[in-house]
């Protein structure tokens, strides 16, 4: 997966809309009076993963699950997610006394965590409150093998995969499945490591967070043989119709929509977004990719995790600010805490 640490990173709280010619207007941010879930980002692909996750906590991100393939990620998140949620904190004080409504500095692709000569900000008041998303516990981690990388299975990475899965901050075995459209292993190879990985979800009793992309048929046929792992099943960035989202909720799968609900063609998935029962809905970006709309173009954060829910409650029918709104999006955060936040005993 590309890492977008080439993408100039403004140091503020505002959202962009790109314009031609390297200019950007400021998009209103929706205002939803509830905090929402997560459900999908890879932290460590975004330029800078402590700023991402301040501008999340302040935008009303109280809960997340970062993925990690365990063959080409490397150990960063398990390494580093404390400390980037500490440098979060740090950062969301700076944010927050920039002046309202203006534009940040930038940051160049390396240069750091923050531009140089802003002021400590001394913690007070509201502000001395530590955010949800920045307390321990709040940042879950899912890791799997990627189909894309399923040539690359072998005895020592599963067993890198069964050692990561023993971590406590595990919530999930994903993102794992079938992808169709690139073909980058062997399909043989796709089907006989997403086998493997859903009998190691069994074994763990894990959810299992589904990559699906032009498969959807021999992948439903796979967990149809092997078992829908009793944890639970999340069928990520679900971008089809009505008709195949039917099926899988049928099985009890939780199915999480990201940008693709807002795009302006995908009639079809919002029409998907109806059909799935209110205690099987979930909120996702999939982080740095599937930027929602109105800000597509630039990279995705978890920040805009915003965007999608304030959409996925216009096609429910809920106008934001409402009792039912708010209702509304409270089960689905309810939903990520109850698939995603379960406790489990550090390894």
């Amino acid at each position: 997966m590309t890492r977008f640490d080439d993408d100039l990173v403004y140091f503020d709280l505002l959202f962009r809309q790109p314009r031609r010619h390297g200019k950007w207007r400021p998009v209103e941010a929706p205002v939803l009076g509830v905090p929402v879930a997560d459900t999908h980002a890879h932290l460590q692909l975004l330029a800078s993963p402590p700023l991402a996750l301040a501008r999340a906590a302040h935008l009303g991100v109280d809960f997340l699950c970062t993925i990690v393939d365990v063959w080409e990620d490397g150990d960063a998140t398990f390494e580093h997610l404390e400390q980037w949620q500490a440098q979060a904190r740090a950062l969301l004080g700076q944010l927050r006394a920039l002046p309202a409504g203006e534009s940040g500095p930038v940051l160049l692709p390396g240069q750091g965590l923050a531009p140089e000569g802003l002021p400590a900000v001394a913690k007070s008041g509201a502000d001395a409150e530590e955010p949800p998303l920045l307390s321990p516990g709040a940042v879950r981690i899912a890791v799997g093998c990627h189909p894309h990388n399923a040539s690359h299975w072998d005895d020592a990475l599963e067993a890198r995969l069964r050692r990561l899965l023993a971590d406590g901050r595990v919530a999930a075995l994903g993102e794992v499945g079938l992808d169709y459209h690139y073909d980058f292993s062997p399909r043989d190879a796709q089907q006989d490591v997403f086998r493997r990985q859903i009998a190691i979800a069994h074994e763990f009793d894990l959810p299992l967070v589904l990559h699906m992309r032009e498969a959807h048929d021999e992948g439903f046929a796979i967990l149809e043989e092997e078992g829908f792992p009793e944890a639970g099943v999340l069928l990520h960035c679900f971008n089809l119709d009505a008709t195949e989202v039917r099926r899988w909720v049928e099985r009890g799968c939780y199915v999480a929509f990201g940008g693709p609900a807002t795009f302006k063609n995908a009639d079809e998935v919002r029409e998907a977004v109806r059909q799935v029962p209110l205690e099987r809905l979930l909120t996702e970006t999939d982080a740095p990719y599937m930027t929602p709309e109105p800000m597509r173009g630039i990279a995705c954060e978890p920040a805009h995790t915003i965007f999608t829910a304030a959409v996925l409650c216009a096609v429910r029918g809920f106008g934001l600010g409402t009792a039912q709104a708010q209702e509304f999006l409270a089960q689905l955060y309810s939903n990520a805490q109850r698939l995603l936040n379960r406790p489990r005993p550090l390894a």
